[in-house]
């Protein structure tokens, strides 16, 4: 890789399931393999160049190089198409990626918060790997983190690195917070964990001074068009991170919390 600064605009997606025929619950956050493939393919030919977020990580905490035009794309949760068609499809295109695994979604018989969907399972976990993807931790359960107290905060952040860890046979170093849900307290947590990054949501280009432990990504839903991949790609059509949490957002964060105390654990979704 060259030397070249960061671009000021980094764009980061977020992917969930590819398939034809998603759940009602995630049909939203949803593509179909064509579009998908659309989708990649518009990025090769805009002359990007993906890297995990590892990568962008250290370029940022480190100063380590990067190409000119990087883009990172991500997949959270692990939905079974993952460790087959959308890896191969990744693969034959030459992008790495990086993916955010909810171990407790992906190891049968453990109790989580997501609604079923067909998933992959723990033991392919090593398969991403071999395609090329980087593989990180999105908590056991998927719930809302900045709304837990601060034992069950530190049991999801925890136990799936270790699990992944002993899955893969090496340190698992970035986290996906669900839904993008964090807040000051949870990001010390993901530190204290032993998390080099964190990424969030906030449908937003990254940047050079975007924050390691609230990365900003653009959410790709299925009303999204190749244009919309493409404005991206030129660093259009988002707001650019970092920038701090807006009034609404934070109103929102305490009426969970509030809601919580009385309901237990939600689903972040």
């Amino acid at each position: 890789m060259s030397g070249a600064p960061l671009p000021s605009r980094v764009p980061v997606l977020l992917y969930h399931a590819v398939t034809d025929d998603p759940p009602d619950w995630i049909a939203e956050f949803t593509v179909t393999p064509r579009d998908f493939a659309a989708q990649l393919d518009a990025i090769v030919a805009g002359g990007r160049t993906a890297v995990t977020v590892g990568t962008l990580v250290a370029h940022l905490t480190a100063g380590a190089p990067l190409p000119p035009r990087p883009v990172v794309l991500t997949f959270d949760d692990g939905f079974a198409d993952l460790a087959g068609p959308t890896a191969e499809a990744l693969a034959s295109r030459a992008l790495p990626a990086t993916a955010y695994l909810t171990t407790g979604a992906i190891t049968p018989g453990r109790p989580c918060l997501l609604p079923p969907a067909p998933m992959m399972t723990l033991a392919q976990a090593p398969r991403l790997e071999e395609y090329g993807m980087e593989v990180g931790a999105h908590t056991v359960t998927h719930p809302q983190l900045d709304t837990l107290a601060p034992h069950a905060l530190r049991r999801e952040l925890r136990e799936p690195k270790a699990v992944l860890e002993d899955a893969l046979g090496h340190e698992v170093r970035h986290l996906a917070y669900p839904h993008g849900y964090n807040s000051p307290a949870v990001r010390r947590a993901a530190v204290a964990a032993g998390y080099a990054s964190a990424a969030a949501v906030r449908h937003a280009l990254s940047s050079r001074r975007d924050e390691v432990f609230r990365l900003a990504r653009l959410i790709v839903r299925r009303t999204h068009t190749v244009t919309d991949v493409e404005q991206w790609m030129e660093g259009r059509g988002a707001r650019t991170a970092p920038y701090p949490d807006s009034l609404p957002t934070i109103g929102w964060r305490m009426y969970r919390r509030a809601r919580a105390r009385l309901r237990g654990p939600e689903f972040a979704g």
